[in-house]
Formats: C-alpha cells, structure tokens, sequence
C-alpha cells in the first residue's frame, strides 16, 4: 500500500534535505521580491513588495501598536518595520520550501500566493490604480515558476530504456547540488546495483538542478541590486534642488534678536538644522517629486478650482517666517518638535484666488502618496502665517520634509496641518470627509499643548555640586510662552530666564541656575502661556489630541 501511495503523485513529492529545501523557497520567493523590485524601480519605487505590504500595514495598524513603535524605535520605526517584513517573508518562503518535499504543486502555488499579497496591498492604498499591481504580480509569477524549476524531481535518463528497479525518489536539492559538484548526498545511501546503473545515468539532470539554483540566484542577485541602484537614483532629487533658484520673500523674516539662545551648550538650538530636523510621516520611501511636472490643485468646494506649477508657485509673494512644528506622537519630554525658517505662499491668498465657499469648515490637504490631513479652515484664515512652504532654513526643502511642497499652520499638530509632498488643496465640510489619521479616532481640531522640556542636565546624569544651569526649550504655538518655573524635589518654584523670540509661533529657550547640592534630585518644568494657562500636572498620552503632563528628569549631584 505505502509503495502504491508514494506511486500516486511522484511529481508532487521530491524528498531532500531540510535545510536544502528551506533554501530552496527563500531563493525563490527572492527572486520574485527582486525582479518586482526592479520592475517598481524603474516606474514607481513605492510598488516595491516589501513597501507596499509595510505601507498598508501602517494603514491597519491600531492606534496603540503605532505609538508603541514610535516611543520604542523613534525615527528608526520604518527601519524596524521593513527589517521585520523582511525577516517574516524569509521564514515564510522556507516553510514554503520545506512544504514542496511532499506537496509540491501546493507550494507552487504559495509561493505565487505570497507575491500577490503585495498585489493587493499596492492596489489597497489611497490613490492607487491597478498598475500600481503589475510589479508584485510579475514577481509572484516568478516566484512560483522559480520554485516549480528548482523543485522539479530528476529523471534518470536510462528510465526510457526499461522500468528500472523500485527506488526512493531522486534526491533534489542541496544534495543535488553538492552531487553535482562531484560530492555525495550525506542523507543518501550509496547506490548498488541497478540502482547504481541508473543513477549513473542521472548526472545531466543534477548538473540541471546545479543551473537552475545558480541561474535563480544570479537572477535575484542581479535584479535586486540593479532595482535597488536604479531606485535610489530615481528617488535622489537631489540635482533638481540643486537646479531651484528661491526668489527673495515679499514679506521676509524679522532678524531674530541675539538673545534668542540662552547660551547653555546641550540645549536644542534655536533654528534646528534641517538635517536634525525630526521626521514623523507614514511615508516608507520617501517620494520623489519632480518639480518640473508637480503641481498644486486647488479644488473642492470653491467656485473657480485651478492648478498651478511650482514655477506658478515661486513667482507669487513669498512670505518667509520661523515656525514651530510639533507632532502629535511627541510624548512629554520627547525630542519631535523643532523650529525653522520657512518660506512660501500663504494659504489664504491660495484660497482666496479659487473662492471658498462659506459652508466648508475643513481644508483637506493631500499628499502625492494618498495621505490626508484636515486642517480647521479659521486656522488657515484667521491672519496666521499658515503656509504652503517651498524652502526650509534658506534651501529648498528637503526631499524628507516634503519637497516640492508641504503645509506649515503654527499652532496645530502636524497631522493635521503639516502634509509633506503637497498636491492639492480641498475646502470641504467634516461631515463630508475625514482625513487619514481623523478615521483613525484622532482629534479633528489638535491645538498644540503648552509645554515645557528640560534639554539640561540629561536624565540620569551626574553633575557636580555647585550652581547648575538647568535649560531647555518650551512652546504654545501662537499663544506664546509667558513664564517657565522649575522645581528641585518638592520645593518652590523657581521662574527661569526667557530666551528672546520673533513671535508667538515660535518655540524659545529658558534656563534656570541651581545650587545644586550632592544627592539624588528631581527636576520638573512646566510653563505658562500667553493666554495665562500654567501647563497641567496630569499625564495625557499623545492619543487622541497629544501628551500633557510636566516633564521631569533625576540627575545624580555628586
């Protein structure tokens, strides 16, 4: 009975070695991801498998599981994300391997299954077509003819001369391979007899096989490295910023008064340097615009809907300010905020020019990649220097921080006025639409929290005994900072030195000078507005509307 069994199927079950077959299916489903790779490299770099898949588990991902990757990873979330997509693709494809020593056909077809998966998620994201598709369904197809190919079981050639002896299938695989190289299968027996005889013949086969692994592996070598190279050169704009002459602002910057630092080496500077610059998105890769076909639509509900090109863009009045930016993500304490010279075109004189109609309440903003945000239409119109920005610290921005264009509105979260790789502007109503993050379950109106952050001494640091200087920076976009105290232990409250600022949509430094004594101390800062609100004690979490709470360090006073 067994004998008949292993007789029914034979195409279906190739006996080889475990490790061998592991092999085998994370070369093949490779070799998929890395001709789909290629294929996304040379039309779209965000068609790519592992972006696609990732970025549509960031659009599933429930609200605690991001702020946990955020917390833990930092910056270094996307990172981690597609290190981990990759490393579940690896352990999935041996399995697929492992699976083909008895079900063949049926791993075939898995390995088909897992390239077209990142089919789905490509054509799942916000404003993707079914070309967006093409790249993963190439691949799955590659990958399942890779692992047919490479899994196929040797056929001896005398079988044709006569039925030759009962025998375990021929081995495939590792075993092959090394076979073929002139060594032996360590799992098989050595062959006898008739056995021999017919194995003797089988040596074209195993040569074969030792070609197919070969030809597979280049095959992924080759396209992953070209697609990889191809896609960073698509993706560096670095030679069209290079190209961008920026006009002079109509309406420049006030000089910022020397007073703006404190002077206490370690505190986060005034202007952050665009390099320092934080960056939250759900951007995988980072898009690469190029200015000479992007443009700008304004439409939605207004009574003239028009699009401008970046040179339309450049040649309107710029207006250069410093702006504070702030995520929503930042926890009490946390390091994403930061302050820049912007320059651009008001939003209001964009608005103005199509005619908004008076019952929008919302301006959804979209970004090249699908990504929304709802920004309040009275806090794009209320005379803030709300934005639609094309320079960051006298360059032109950053491909990370959303070149060619990107939204800056003081005053408000960044997920929901601050959207990178800009491409249209729509005045619409909340009850209308909601944008990415609001169907989320964040806040519609995210009006930035008061807060103050100790930068100085760091936690857990030791000092020495003596006078201390404790600094950092504090903000409340466009209310302004009034006062900053500090408190050592449970004691009083101390009020600390304001740095100097242009206005009220700017971020300032502070700095108080202790007497520290040795021990164990703890620090807390907190701020008061320019509305007369002192920051509150009690811990908020960034969800749904950002953190709150005093920010506090121990330091060791030796």
């Amino acid at each position: 009975m067994r004998d008949s069994a292993d007789a029914l199927d034979q195409d279906d079950v190739v006996r080889r070695s475990a490790p061998g077959s592991a092999a085998v299916g994370v070369l093949a489903v490779g070799a998929g991801v890395a001709v789909a790779h290629l294929l996304a490299a040379l039309t779209e770099p965000s068609r790519s498998p592992l972006v696609s898949v990732g970025a549509a588990f960031i659009d599933l991902t429930p609200t605690w599981l991001k702020e946990f990757a955020v917390e833990r990873f930092g910056t270094a979330d996307k990172a981690v994300l597609l290190g981990t997509i990759a490393a579940l693709l690896v352990l999935i494809s041996a399995g697929v391997g492992l699976l083909a020593r008895r079900r063949r056909r049926t791993a075939v077809a898995l390995a088909t299954v897992i390239g077209l998966v990142a089919a789905v998620a490509a054509i799942s994201r916000p404003g993707a077509s079914a070309v967006d598709a093409v790249p993963a369904v190439v691949g799955a197809l590659v990958s399942g003819f890779a692992l047919a190919l490479l899994t196929r079981p040797a056929r001896p050639r005398g079988a044709a001369m006569g039925p030759a002896p009962t025998a375990a299938p021929v081995p495939v695989g590792s075993a092959d391979v090394m076979a073929a190289l002139g060594g032996t299968a360590p799992d098989a027996p050595p062959p006898t007899g008739a056995t021999a005889a017919t194995a003797a013949t089988a040596g074209p086969d195993r040569r074969s096989v030792l070609v197919g692994v070969v030809g597979v592996a280049g095959l992924a070598v080759v396209a992953g490295s070209v697609g990889e190279v191809v896609g960073r050169r698509r993706s560096d704009v670095s030679a069209a910023r290079a190209a961008i002459r920026l006009p002079a602002p109509a309406d420049p910057a006030v000089m910022l008064p020397s007073t703006v630092e404190v002077g206490v080496a370690g505190v986060t500077p005034f202007r952050v340097p665009n390099a320092d610059f934080y960056r939250v998105d759900t951007a995988l890769t980072v898009p690469a615009v190029d200015p000479g076909t992007w443009s700008l639509r304004v439409g939605g509900m207004v009574d003239r809907p028009y699009s401008l090109s970046y040179a339309d863009l450049l040649a309107m009045p710029l207006v250069e300010r410093d702006l504070t930016l702030t995520c929503v993500s930042n926890e009490v304490g946390g390091q994403y905020a930061g302050n820049a010279r912007w320059l651009g075109v008001r939003v209001k004189d964009l608005l103005a020019h199509a005619g908004v109609d008076p019952r929008a309440d919302q301006l959804l903003s979209r970004s090249v990649d699908g990504w929304s945000a709802s920004t309040p239409i009275a806090a794009v119109t209320d005379g803030r220097d709300a934005i639609v920005a094309v320079a960051m610290n006298g360059e032109p921005l950053p491909a990370e921080h959303g070149f060619p264009a990107r939204m800056v509105v003081p005053g408000l979260y960044g997920f929901v006025s601050a959207t990178k790789w800009l491409v249209a502007l729509e005045p619409s109503t909340y009850s209308a639409e909601q944008a990415y993050w609001t169907k989320r379950g964040w806040a519609t109106d995210a009006p930035v929290r008061t807060m103050a952050r100790i930068d100085v001494p760091q936690p857990l640091s030791s000092v020495r005994a003596g006078r201390v200087a404790v600094a950092g920076v504090c903000w409340a976009q466009h209310r302004g900072i009034d006062g900053v105290e500090l408190q050592v232990d449970d004691g009083p409250w101390r009020t600390a030195k304001l740095g100097s600022v242009p206005s009220d949509d700017t971020w300032r430094q502070w700095v108080v000078t202790w007497d520290a004594a040795p021990g164990r101390h703890t620090l807390r800062a907190r701020a008061t507005d320019g509305t007369g609100r002192t920051q509150p004690a009690a811990r908020l979490t960034p969800f749904p509307s950002g953190a709150q709470g005093w920010h506090e360090v121990v330091v060791i006073v030796e």
